[in-house]
């Protein structure tokens, strides 16, 4: 598929060519808001909310090559707006993975280990790691995302390292199969 095309098409009006986008990112965007808000179903309202809102501006998207980082900006607004209204905190022991999620990362056991260890991280370190490492975004991007300084981006992005580095050392490292 030709993005540029048909972001082009859709800010001229073009509903197939909208659909079409939301399609193609459709996984991206049910990760980031899974990664924000955990209840399949608060991120399909997210996801819903997005597609429109997304739908009645996309004529006013200036920048056809930023409409990723648009239609994410969105979602992340969406989801902010969503976790402030349910106020809820879900801990980590309820959070299961589904089968979808499996599927849509192509990777099956390493899925649940990586999920894991993400879901170990603080909803602001984990955020940054999955906009940064699956969904390729650029520091400046994600701080432009989530409307925070560069350098808080990158602070954030090695704190997630070093944990997870921690935390792969203490499951793997120190188990007794690998001892």
């Amino acid at each position: 598929m030709d993005l540029e095309f048909e972001i082009r098409q859709a800010i001229e009006g073009h509903k197939d060519s909208f659909v079409n986008l939301i399609k193609y990112y459709e996984i991206s965007m049910y990760k980031v808001a899974k990664s924000m808000l955990q209840s399949d179903d608060d991120c399909a309202d997210a996801i819903q909310e997005t597609i429109l809102k997304a739908y009645k501006a996309i004529s006013n998207l200036k920048q056809p090559q930023f409409f990723k980082t648009w239609l994410i900006r969105i979602l992340i607004n969406e989801c902010n707006n969503i976790y402030k209204l349910k106020g809820k905190v879900i801990p980590i022991q309820e959070i299961e993975v589904t089968s979808f999620e499996k599927s849509a990362v192509n990777r099956i056991d390493d899925n649940i280990i990586v999920e894991e260890m993400l879901n170990s991280l603080d909803n602001e370190l984990k955020n940054i790691v999955i906009l940064f490492y699956f969904e390729g975004f650029s520091i400046k991007d994600i701080s432009y995302l989530l409307e925070i300084p560069e350098g808080t981006v990158k602070s954030r992005l090695s704190r997630s390292r070093g944990k997870l580095r921690n935390a792969f050392k203490n499951d793997f490292m120190g188990s007794e199969c690998y001892e």
